[in-house]
């Protein structure tokens, strides 16, 4: 720590003792209150640092915090947030302990590659990542006993920049961890905990570092050891980074590392749910505990697979890792030895049926070691029993043991603050304490519709204004160039329908649908009574061409004159930018191609700000649409190829923007309120707020899975039914 950080530290703790410890827990970024303070600490270096309290107390000058301790307001808000944090931490009489006393102190390991907390700590990609963040924050609320293991990213995920001819540039920056809410991990001794695995022919060391969230805490790994070899020292560097190699060790140090981490800590899950399969070595660590303490394989196998919940997100083939059979046995030659299993019974474990014998697939793995398994919609779910029908051959299809839970958001997280004061007043001041609550949600059709539109055009014009800040901060840095202007919404009308695609550009979710029929979209844009503008974001994973190919075609558009600047990308998409997104637009554009939608969350988070979706009919919206909340892709009346589906759904799509949502957002009374789109407006908060909430999808993981009476009984089966 310099001088100057300890000199700040010294100011904090004389005037205001427990800013540091509000700083280091994650909890402060869903709780208004807290964030207020930050906030009203320094505005201006709240805004650079980009929303993040521990870089704030290391900068904001010793006479700033003089002058605020004698400033009544702040005091007063200061010790408004110490009181909220204090009774949060301490409150014992949480929704998980009154209903589930039997197991209320019993841990859950929760293993995921990425977690999306903040923007300000950078640990995360996309979906993946923001669900098992919005998952652990709502498992916090409930006081479900989660712990978390994931990676200290120290590269993170990549900065995107769009260059003047469109193409995605990825910037990979040190992520600062003493500026962020990372802490290390203490033995009892008080030491730094630290695991070792063995990788191969060398043995590779981990630094234990954690997070506090709520109640929570996620342990991350940390491989940039000054006992490691110099490239073993950037494995945990970078998300999604490097080679199959690369990648095959990163799961590794995840799954068995993971497992080890929390063995030293002390920590010992009464059950262990992996979030996708980059986790799904940690139940072959588990095995080897057991069958090295004495436990014959059929013994253990029983025990490790009751314990077990994998939760699959993905239903298109390149989304799950498969490592050949020579890498993985370079890695796990010398392991599957020492488990007592023979080169064959090893990679029976991760072989899929119906693919080539000599590769070894990570879904199957957590498959063959899970009894429980979940995918993350109900059309997810149908889809997985098709694509893992195999792995069951003599069960029918229908019997496929593989159930689902649909994805939620984390209210607190994702509401606007508008939008959340609206609620407090029509639907009482604990709303977001019944989030999942149907019955409180009626009383949405209650809010006047000149209060509700009224929020709706604010939050619209706080995106613009977000747009065009970001536009004169790039230019005015010499950084932009007069198409990268217009392309990035210099032009974007305040009064216009603004329709939002915010998503990973990858092929399937087929961000250039809209572009099938230019001119008859130019014909739509141009309307000069029905204005209508798009807002694009979202980033391709650097080795994923062809979605940086759809980001150049959207930019292209963007940069079009003749489309008068009303197609706009907004650059480096993050949780920071989503916000703003899903609460400022008026639509939600999803256009994936079915089935291969899991779930989808950012429709949700919109819908929850009055955002109605426009949507084709698979992952969470087949659930959500009623045909009063929003609108859905008509199904075509035939089995089609892929270029007939998207000529098809391109077809739908410009249908219903030319004869159904524009008309309607244009539809004005006297007073200039489009009541009927307000009505859809209410019935999508309506209906979707409560069903799609991360409280009803963490209440559906504990009921099914977590503290199910078979979970916490946890009866052995018989053999013959677990292989």
């Amino acid at each position: 720590m310099s001088n100057a950080t300890q000199q700040h530290a010294t100011d904090h703790n004389i005037h205001f003792p427990r800013l540091h410890e509000l700083s280091m827990n994650v909890w402060w970024s869903w709780t208004p209150v807290a964030r207020e303070v930050f906030e009203n600490l320094d505005q201006t270096l709240w805004r650079q640092s980009h929303h993040n309290p521990v870089k704030l107390l290391q900068e904001v000058i010793p006479e700033r915090i003089a002058s605020l301790s004698q400033d009544v307001t702040f005091t007063r808000k200061y010790e408004a947030a110490v009181k909220a944090y204090d009774e949060y931490m301490a409150k014992t009489d949480h929704w998980f302990g009154s209903n589930f006393p039997q197991v209320a102190n019993a841990p859950i390991g929760y293993f995921s590659a990425e977690f999306g907390l903040h923007n300000s700590i950078p640990i995360y990609s996309g979906g993946l990542g923001v669900l098992a963040g919005d998952h652990f924050k709502e498992a916090s609320d409930l006081g479900i006993p989660l712990v978390g293991v994931s990676f200290m990213y120290s590269q993170a995920y990549f900065r995107q920049v769009i260059g003047p001819d469109g193409w995605q540039e990825a910037i990979n920056e040190r992520f600062d961890r003493t500026s962020s809410a990372i802490q290390p991990a203490l033995l009892p001794t008080g030491e730094q905990g630290q695991i070792t695995v063995q990788l191969g022919d060398r043995q590779v060391h981990c630094l234990i570092w954690f997070i506090q969230v709520g109640r929570l805490r996620l342990y991350l790994l940390d491989t940039d050891v000054a006992d490691n070899q110099p490239d073993d020292r950037t494995l945990s560097a970078r998300l999604y980074g490097g080679d199959k190699e690369t990648r095959l060790c990163q799961e590794i140090l995840l799954g068995i590392g993971g497992v080890r981490a929390l063995r030293s800590l002390g920590i010992q899950p009464r059950m262990w749910h992996a979030n996708e399969g980059h986790a799904a070595f940690l139940n072959l660590e588990r095995m080897k505990e057991l069958l090295q303490q004495g436990l014959s394989y059929d013994e253990a196998l029983p025990q490790i697979r009751d314990s077990s919940l994998f939760t699959t997100h993905t239903p298109v083939p390149a989304g799950h890792d498969i490592f050949s059979e020579e890498l993985t046995e370079q890695y796990f030659s010398a392991y599957w030895k020492d488990m007592g299993l023979s080169r064959e019974d090893f990679f029976g474990l991760g072989q899929h049926p119906q693919e080539d014998p000599g590769q070894f697939h990570m879904t199957a793995l957590a498959i063959r070691l899970s009894t429980s398994i979940n995918g993350v919609s109900e059309e997810h779910g149908r889809v997985s029993r098709t694509m893992w029908h195999s792995m069951w051959p003599e069960c029918s299809e229908d019997q496929v043991p593989i159930q689902f839970v649909t994805n939620g958001v984390h209210v607190p997280t994702w509401i606007a603050p508008e939008m959340s004061h609206l609620y407090s007043k029509y639907l009482g001041p604990q709303w977001q304490d019944q989030s999942d609550d149907a019955a409180l949600w009626h009383r949405v059709l209650d809010v006047p519709n000149h209060e509700l539109w009224e929020v709706r055009t604010f939050l619209k014009r706080k995106l613009l204004g977000f747009i065009r800040q970001r536009i004169q901060n790039g230019w005015t840095q010499g950084r932009l160039e007069a198409q990268q202007v217009l392309a990035g919404g210099a032009l974007l009308n305040p009064y216009a329908l603004t329709i939002g695609f915010g998503r990973r550009f990858a092929t399937y979710k087929r961000a250039n649908l809209l572009f099938y029929d230019p001119d008859r979209l130019k014909a739509l844009l141009q309307n000069p009574w029905q204005p209508v503008q798009f807002v694009f974001a979202g980033k391709a994973h650097p080795a994923d061409t062809p979605g940086q190919e759809l980001i150049h075609e959207v930019y292209q558009f963007a940069k079009r004159h003749d489309f008068g600047g009303h197609i706009t990308f907004l650059e480096d998409y993050d949780m920071h930018v989503a916000k703003f997104l899903v609460q400022g637009v008026d639509v939600w554009l999803n256009n994936p191609r079915p089935p291969l939608e899991a779930s989808g969350t950012s429709g949700q988070k919109a819908a929850l700000n009055g955002v109605p979706n426009l949507s084709v009919l698979d992952g969470w919206w087949k659930e959500g649409y009623d045909g009063s909340n929003g609108w859905a892709f008509p199904f075509a009346t035939e089995r089609l190829e892929e270029a007939a589906q998207d000529r098809h759904d391109a077809e739908a799509l410009l249908h219903l923007l030319e004869q159904e949502v524009i008309p309607l957002y244009y539809q004005r009374e006297q007073d200039g309120i489009p009541h009927g789109w307000v009505k859809i407006v209410k019935n999508a908060i309506r209906t979707n707020a409560p069903r799609f909430s991360a409280r009803r999808m963490l209440k559906d993981y504990v009921r099914e899975f977590y503290a199910s009476e078979r979970t916490i009984k946890s009866p052995v089966q018989p053999l013959e039914q677990v292989r």
